[in-house]
């Protein structure tokens, strides 16, 4: 496609276009349907740009004439409550459903690193050597000392705001940046396993793994879950640049990096949640068959709503993205 004839070709139409739009508020019917029109042809001609000959200028700036036509046409719509409502009954979960071929496997395989790495901690006093001295290791492994004292080293609030915000930062990464290839997700995975083998390997050699359990899993299994969903979403999302499957790379990327961001979302009240346990809940006085209770009580809670509710709305056609109305449009490329 000659670039140059094409411009000339169609310059009067986005002027046009660009007319109506500034005085949109005073136009009569005829010029309305006018703008439509346009609207829809400067849309065809956006996508035959982008597929024939990409120039950047010409493309950025009919990408903002059609965004804004697009505005006007069809409104600014607003999100409401129900909105919220639809995504945390039917979107986010559905969501995550869809994502478990991911998220189960790395769970799987992340938790299998983490057991190795306590064992081989555990098993060989030179790499416990080689992590601290052992005075420092004594401190950190007894009874009433860094492991146990680390959840109550601060008031509850404050405490449980701040693991909340770490996590959704690490949730955030995997789901953000899974796009390259899934690199970053890789490291947040080897760095959480890392400290969980690690605190598995320090008191399991001071025969204080029980106690380290009745620590973690109140919290953990629910707050590990959302991470491992996370990481699972962030290298789908990373697959999908290799491999789009039917769809453009491009409308591959845009729908599962959408419903990531909305993953996002959700996930960050799920880690709030597991922030509130690890804050109120395993520092408390209750005995470890109590504290262990509420934390299976959350993660099976988590677990029938992504499989029974998330189940059902994926099967009746839920992806997790936004309404198709809030989708970019889509004009066909084909002249």
């Amino acid at each position: 496609m000659d670039l140059d004839v094409f411009v000339t070709a169609h310059r009067a139409e986005w002027d046009r276009l660009e007319e109506l739009l500034r005085r949109r508020r005073r136009l009569t019917g005829a010029e309305a349907d006018e703008l439509v029109a346009l609207y829809q042809r400067t849309s065809t001609h956006l996508s035959l740009v982008q597929s024939s000959a990409p120039d950047p200028a010409l493309t950025g700036t009919l990408t903002s004439l059609v965004a804004r036509a697009r505005s006007a046409v069809t409104g600014t719509r607003r999100a409401t409550w129900r909105d919220m409502g639809r995504f945390l009954a039917a979107g986010f979960p559905a969501a995550v459903y869809r994502a478990r071929h991911w998220w189960i496997p790395t769970a799987l395989l992340s938790t299998l690193v983490a057991v190795l790495i306590g064992w081989w901690i555990g098993a060989h006093p030179e790499v416990r050597s080689a992590i601290a001295a052992p005075e420092q290791l004594r401190e950190m492994t007894r009874p009433g000392g860094q492991y146990e004292t680390y959840y109550s080293s601060h008031p509850a609030a404050s405490f449980a705001a701040q693991v909340w915000t770490n996590n959704a930062q690490a949730a955030a990464i995997c789901l953000i940046f899974g796009a390259f290839l899934g690199l970053p997700v890789l490291w947040v995975l080897w760095q959480n396993m890392l400290n969980i083998g690690i605190g598995i390997g320090l008191m399991a050699s001071a025969g204080r793994l029980d106690t380290f359990l009745g620590l973690i899993l109140p919290h953990g299994l629910l707050e590990l879950t959302a991470v491992f969903v996370a990481a699972g979403t962030g290298l789908r999302l990373g697959w999908t640049v290799v491999d789009p499957g039917p769809r453009s790379r491009r409308r591959a990327l845009a729908e599962e990096g959408r419903a990531a961001i909305g993953m996002a979302l959700g996930l960050a009240l799920v880690l709030f949640v597991s922030g509130v346990i690890e804050g109120f809940v395993t520092p408390s006085g209750l005995p470890t068959w109590g504290r262990i209770a509420i934390g299976v009580a959350a993660e099976l809670a988590f677990l029938a709503y992504v499989y029974v509710l998330g189940g059902r709305a994926a099967r009746a056609g839920e992806m997790g993205d936004v309404d198709a109305e809030d989708r970019s449009s889509e004009a066909p490329a084909a002249a």
